[in-house]
């Protein structure tokens, strides 16, 4: 019965939040007359590409999906390096003050982002880094639910596998590599998708920190081209824009949904 009913609220929920992403992929389909007639269509009587061709052609679409893959993986790749030696230095090493530097550590995930937005423009102001890619990624390059998502993975690699490593005459970064890093793979591509699909929608201090075509990621391009003149209320172009920005990550999502999945469950997340 109960687990009926959970399925039926599963189900239920999945719908709901569905009818967005419906509506917005069928008024992508429509012409003018069709959206403008139906305030939720169901169906698209007359389908059409041409408004992907005009928003593609309105906005300069190809240079916001350059610079987000730039910012995206330009974070991820340097967000895996600092949370592998973060998270072996928390699980491994032994230095006074280790428990309680690590609970200042994790504060971190109950501070707001915007709280900080104000002092992070202050820095890359000072820096002269306003307006770059840089500026953008660089506030990103430490994860502390990074570091800590694989300090609980390191902390499960037995003991006796390090020991013996030493043993062999392996360096601290050696045992690191061949050791740690591969027995945490599954965690690795758990933290992966959750930065890859966070950095994409990242949308406040993107727009604060950037005010040129030429550094813009696709969130800020696409709500400065919802409020463009050009577009005005053609939500055909509009919503036609959002599937644009959004159809990578629902490719990934149902690539690597069963991998995400047993990612966290191997992964000290219960």
């Amino acid at each position: 019965m109960y687990k009926k009913l959970n399925y039926f609220f599963i189900i239920l929920l999945g719908i709901i939040f569905f009818i967005p992403l419906f509506w917005v992929l069928i008024t992508s389909f429509s012409t003018s007359k069709e959206v403008i007639g139906n305030s939720f269509p169901l169906w698209v009587s007359h389908p059409t590409l041409q408004n992907y061709k005009d928003a593609w052609h309105v906005a300069p679409f190809l240079t916001y999906y350059l610079n987000t893959f730039i910012i995206v993986f330009g974070i991820l790749i340097v967000q895996l390096f600092t949370i592998t030696l973060g998270a072996y230095a928390f699980a491994r090493l032994n230095f006074k003050g280790k428990n309680v530097l690590f609970l200042l550590f994790l504060l971190q995930l109950m501070i707001q982002p915007e709280i900080l937005l104000f002092p992070n423009y202050q820095i890359m102001s000072q820096l002269g880094l306003v307006n770059t890619k840089l500026a953008v990624m660089l506030p990103y390059w430490a994860s502390a639910f990074g570091v800590f998502l694989l300090r609980q993975t390191f902390k499960q690699v037995p003991y006796d596998l390090d020991e013996a490593s030493k043993i062999d005459g392996s360096k601290w970064w050696q045992t690191l590599w061949h050791v740690y890093v591969p027995s945490a793979r599954p965690t690795y591509l758990a933290f992966a998708l959750v930065s890859v699909s966070h950095h994409w929608s990242n949308f406040m201090w993107p727009l604060i920190i950037t005010n040129s075509d030429e550094n813009r990621p696709l969130t800020v391009g696409l709500a400065l081209f919802a409020q463009s003149y050009e577009t005005g209320a053609q939500w055909g172009m509009v919503t036609a824009g959002t599937v644009m920005v959004i159809f990578p990550l629902l490719i990934a999502f149902f690539i690597f949904q069963k991998q995400f999945v047993s990612s966290f469950m191997h992964s000290g997340i219960k």
